[in-house]
């Protein structure tokens, strides 16, 4: 018989049970892993440097940043957030460092870092570590009066009085919880790119610039989708944009696929996005600049650059709006540089499907919020059992949040144990 039995050895797991085992010693803890490695969504984030969490130190602004799980995590990030993640490594020898977008990251710039510390530390606490175990089935059983825990793995059975689901986006764990009463909130992606073909980046991979992106809503969903009407309106999104092989990325474009996972999901990932390439104008500003320009510039217009966008992408805009590359300035008319801001300022694309994000993939979806005591992580419908970490309907942007809601996750339901042991004997 364990004291705890943690289901799932990646971040949040091992956060868990490392701070069970801190505040209790002597607990018998085991982490259970499917695999035969653990901890290996930290191993590859961040392009394997593991973007640790970011330095968004107030719990209101950082709930900002969860388009599922902003009302909820308030409250935990007022007990635990990212000052304290990084007071936790910096205690175990692992120093963290900022970016200037705010994302933090070890200062050895290594994943293997974060994993050493926390295989040193459950060797450290005799927290047991099981892996090539996959979970078959999981009963709550009544043993005099007391409820307690059956855990198939394989052919045999484990024990525990407190068990912890930190499976991630599991949907054979889900299914589990499904049947023991818990609803679970169907899984879409979140933090996906756009597959965009269109001539006015094809040729440009590789190119960046700061842009306004929002989704332009449909009048109709089409045949294909059985989902019910999604309301896109107003789902906007400001930053760094990266136009690729496959069509866009970059923090811009992920932004949107988060707030946005459900809506573009039902509309079947086919839908329009209109882009502003320069923020600081609109359209008839930029234009009204364009015809003083005109005054002035005698060179062609694709040679004479008048913005801060990158050098192929103005070419491209250029060639869009109808410009020869041997029109100069004076020889350019009104309508085709109306045609130009509108590309500048206002280009509308056409998304047909989508792509995963590197290898960081997240789900929206999972363990419904409204069945979890989030001042414990504990089920509100079954005694001693815990979540932590994407196993709930809780995702973040990209930049550490998903990994904050883990160390948070951890924590606060690692307390609540250890409350729960030290309060009952057994």
């Amino acid at each position: 018989m364990y004291d705890v039995l943690v289901i799932g050895g990646g971040a949040a797991g091992f956060y868990a049970a490392i701070h069970i085992a801190e505040k209790r010693p002597n607990t018998k803890i085991a982490i259970l892993e499917r695999g035969k490695d653990v901890l290996n969504k930290v191993k590859i984030s961040g392009g394997g440097r593991c973007n640790v969490t970011h330095a968004e130190f107030n719990p209101a602004d950082l709930s900002k940043n969860y388009p599922r799980g902003e009302k909820e995590l308030l409250g935990p990030f007022h007990t635990y957030a990212s000052g304290d993640t990084v007071g936790f490594f910096e205690e175990r020898g692992v120093a963290l460092k900022i970016e200037e977008d705010g994302r933090m990251f070890p200062v050895s710039n290594s994943s293997q870092t974060i994993i050493d510390c926390f295989i040193s530390e459950a060797d450290r606490l005799g927290i047991q570590i099981k892996t090539l175990c996959a979970v078959a089935g999981i009963e709550q059983i009544d043993e005099e009066g007391i409820k307690k825990w059956k855990v198939a793995v394989g052919e045999s059975f484990m024990y525990c009085k407190k068990l912890i689901l930190a499976t991630g986006s599991n949907p054979k764990m889900w299914k589990y919880i499904e049947e023991l009463g818990h609803t679970i909130v169907s899984p879409v992606p979140s933090l996906f790119t756009f597959n965009i073909k269109d001539e006015r980046i094809s040729e440009i991979p590789g190119v960046a610039t700061h842009a306004e992106v929002k989704v332009i809503p449909k009048k109709n969903f089409g045949k294909k989708s059985s989902k019910t009407k999604s309301d896109v309106s107003g789902l906007f999104s400001e930053g760094p944009l990266l136009v690729t092989h496959w069509g866009m990325s970059g923090p811009a474009i992920l932004k949107l696929s988060a707030w946005g996972a459900r809506s573009l999901e039902a509309y079947n990932y086919q839908f329009k996005i209109q882009v502003n390439w320069v923020p600081d104008y609109h359209q008839n500003g930029l234009l009204e600049l364009f015809l003083k320009v005109k005054q002035v510039e005698k060179k062609t217009v694709l040679r004479t650059k008048v913005l801060d966008i990158p050098k192929r992408l103005w070419a491209n805009l250029v060639k869009a709006a109808g410009i020869d590359d041997t029109i100069t300035w004076p020889e350019v008319s009104k309508p085709q540089l109306t045609s130009l801001a509108e590309q500048l300022t206002a280009g509308i694309f056409q998304v047909n499907g989508k792509s995963t994000f590197k290898e960081e993939f997240v789900t929206a979806g999972g363990v419904d919020l409204k069945e979890i005591n989030f001042k414990t992580y504990q089920s509100k419908m079954l005694p001693n059992l815990y979540f932590a970490g994407e196993i709930i309907n809780v995702d973040a942007i990209t930049g550490g949040f998903n990994f904050q809601n883990a160390w948070t996750g951890g924590y606060i339901a690692a307390n609540g144990v250890v409350d729960e042991l030290n309060a009952n004997t057994y």
